[in-house]
């Protein structure tokens, strides 16, 4: 059968019975009609060894701060079903090696992978095929749209209680670190992220105005957050050592260098990790100091709008975890509707 239509792309198939070739001829005509016909010859050439050789190749290096977690989540995908023709890549199949991928043992924490991890590496799939869609025009449509994610736990919430501060606290000040106290200290008064803390230069504090801008973010928006109290004065003590010093760092701009190599930060997870040990401390991570400080935000009346604008949210949804810490605004905010309604 071969059909041809004026100013489309021809399309041609051989077939051992009649009732077959029409079928094609007539699910055909309307593809080429609608324009998908191209999309799906093309998933017909094309294995997602290609898409996700091609994904890595080309796309991967123009985001390099997700770079590394997509090639190897790609890459286990295409372990899995790399063979196959783009073609034949259904929702039942991408949901039957989810639940495959579910069932892997962690080899970090020997459990079950957690289905926030299973969704990162659907997610990745989806980036890449949505780029085959949209760009390459190697597939019609993205199957897993119609693929379900897995239920994700509520975002964790986990922040210090005042004992538990001050005996963290207590543990950074006379750790063997001496730049972890102020390290510390900067994540809870910022809310800054860790590579954000991590990461920070000279260029981007100001002290005299007390500002600190976070340019290397999560979401590439930079922001500036306000450097006050005991955080400011530790800031500013370190800036006068360094610059005071026998020896001034004159070989780094950052606030925190490495000990081997100045132009790269300082890793603080070993003497982060021993001071919630000697605190005596559980369940609790670098990340939850970011936890802490927007926590104590919230408690002492903040508004949510600020407080989102402070951490670098993107949307007042990802601060709400934080609302149940002060009910006080719900509270204030009955007692004003009874007042207009019954005086």
């Amino acid at each position: 059968m071969r059909i041809r239509l004026k100013g489309k792309p021809h399309a041609t198939k051989t077939f051992e019975r009649l009732t077959d070739a029409r079928l094609w001829v007539q699910e055909t005509e309307t593809a080429i009609r609608d324009g998908r016909y191209t999309a799906t010859a093309e998933a017909r050439k094309h294995t997602l060894n290609d898409l996700v050789n091609r994904y890595i190749r080309e796309v991967c290096p123009l985001k390099p701060k997700i770079a590394n977690d997509y090639t190897m989540q790609l890459n286990w995908w295409k372990n899995q079903i790399g063979d196959e023709l783009l073609s034949n890549i259904t929702p039942a199949m991408i949901s039957e090696q989810r639940n495959l991928l579910k069932k892997t043992i962690s080899v970090r924490r020997k459990t079950e992978m957690s289905n926030a991890t299973v969704n990162r590496y659907m997610g990745a799939l989806s980036t890449a095929i949505s780029t085959a869609v949209k760009e390459w025009e190697w597939m019609e449509e993205n199957p897993l749209r119609k693929v379900s994610k897995l239920k994700e736990p509520r975002g964790r919430v986990r922040y210090l209680s005042e004992e538990e501060r001050e005996r963290l606290l207590s543990a950074c000040r006379n750790s063997y670190n001496k730049d972890l106290y102020t390290a510390v200290i900067l994540a809870l008064s910022t809310g800054g992220r860790r590579i954000e803390v991590w990461s920070l230069r000279w260029k981007n504090v100001d002290l005299k105005n007390g500002f600190i801008s976070f340019l290397e973010t999560k979401n590439n928006e930079p922001r500036s957050v306000p450097l006050a109290g005991h955080a400011l004065d530790l800031m500013q003590r370190r800036y006068l050592m360094q610059r005071r010093s026998e020896i001034p760092r004159i070989d780094t701009d950052m606030v925190f260098p490495s000990r081997v190599d100045p132009q790269k930060h300082f890793d603080f997870r070993v003497s982060f990790e021993k001071a919630v040990e000697t605190a005596q401390i559980e369940d609790f991570r670098w990340h939850d100091l970011r936890h802490c400080a927007a926590s104590y935000l919230v408690m002492a009346g903040v508004d949510m709008r600020t407080v989102a604008e402070i951490l670098g949210h993107k949307t007042l949804q990802m601060t709400q975890r934080y609302a149940h810490l002060s009910p006080e605004h719900l509270k204030d905010a009955v007692a004003k509707m009874n007042h207009k309604i019954f005086g």
